[in-house]
């Protein structure tokens, strides 16, 4: 798989869990054999990820996931991703504006088997006129 494919296989991997609410759907296709997390609030291990996306997806149905940059370096996808919230999803009370998120996956024989990620809320001002996208 070249550089764009990977891509399009991480970014696929999340659209699936989280857009399509369809975690198990998203191991079966794009995880290899073991899915190592390094979030510190997320499970470890493939039964947590499910479980943590169905306890997302449960407090945040709305969300959306605009991609705005993807870049990868070797078996490193590292996606930046605005996550937008409806009014009506649990994160909307403390990011009306959306997450700005970096989160890298690492792959092995073409299949994720670990990811790391850093969230922050986009501010509705910011102390100059450049965007965090």
């Amino acid at each position: 798989m070249d550089a764009e494919g990977r891509k399009e296989f991480v970014i696929n991997f999340l659209k699936t869990a989280f857009e399509e609410k369809d975690p198990e759907k998203a191991l079966r296709l794009y995880v290899g054999d073991y899915y190592r997390q390094h979030n510190p609030f997320v499970p470890d291990n493939k039964e947590g990820f499910v479980a943590y996306v169905k306890m997302r997806v449960a407090k945040n149905p709305n969300r959306r996931m605009e991609f705005k940059h993807a870049f990868v370096d070797g078996d490193y996808v590292i996606l930046h991703i605005h996550h937008i919230f409806a009014p009506t999803d649990e994160v909307y009370v403390e990011a009306p504006n959306g997450l700005a998120g970096v989160d890298i996956f690492r792959l092995e024989k073409g299949r994720i088997v670990e990811h790391w990620d850093v969230l922050q809320p986009v501010p509705a001002q910011s102390m100059h006129q450049n965007t965090m996208f």
